[in-house]
């Protein structure tokens, strides 16, 4: 189960660096053609939501790797799934209910990769 966690967690939090990193940098209309919902969402909320994916991919990482208070990845992983629920909302919200595949598989794999460190760490 130590192998799932990990390979799940570097998985999620080589997705969640890039994305987040972008939604931190990038202007609306540089994230406009991959992320249309920034349309109507202020800035300040982007770019709290990349803070927080680049959070909770240092915390999959982090804590378990250098053993310094390793259940915040028990926490981090819980966080990214409550990112994607709220993602899900947001699409179904805007009636772009068919574009939900990729939060509903990130969803899913936070959600195992919290039960994993619940069990794991």
């Amino acid at each position: 189960m130590e192998i799932a966690y990990w390979v799940l967690a570097v998985l999620l939090a080589v997705f969640y660096a890039y994305a987040g990193g972008r939604k931190v940098v990038a202007s609306r209309e540089a994230l406009l053609p991959m992320m249309g919902w920034v349309d109507r969402t202020p800035m300040p909320l982007v770019r709290l939501i990349g803070a927080l994916e680049l959070a909770g991919a240092a915390g999959l990482i982090l804590p378990p790797l250098t053993g310094i208070v390793p259940v915040l990845a028990v926490f981090a992983a819980a966080g990214l799934t409550l990112i994607q629920v709220g993602g899900i909302v947001v699409h179904v919200s805007r009636g772009e209910a068919r574009l939900i595949g990729l939060n509903i598989g990130l969803l899913v794999a936070s959600a195992v990769t919290t039960w994993l460190a619940v069990r794991v760490l």
